[in-house]
């Protein structure tokens, strides 16, 4: 086998969510920042909101004239 061509792997790297929710994983990145985690994504927290990323869900109403 070749030597040297497998990336370094981090076993505590850190894990950053947009809501300051952080923890550990390994990884090959040392630090990872993400925008739902399982703190604060819909599915697990139980809400019923929608994540707007780039204003795709005003641009999806507003493309369809759906009102609130």
């Amino acid at each position: 086998m070749k030597e040297d061509i497998h990336p370094k792997y981090y076993s505590d790297a850190s894990v950053v969510c947009s809501c300051g929710n952080t923890f550990t994983i390994g990884s090959t990145k040392k630090t990872m920042k993400v925008e739902l985690c399982s703190a604060c994504h819909p599915l697990y927290t139980g809400e019923r909101r929608m994540v707007d990323t780039a204003g795709r869900v005003e641009r999806f109403k507003q493309r369809y004239k759906i009102k609130d």
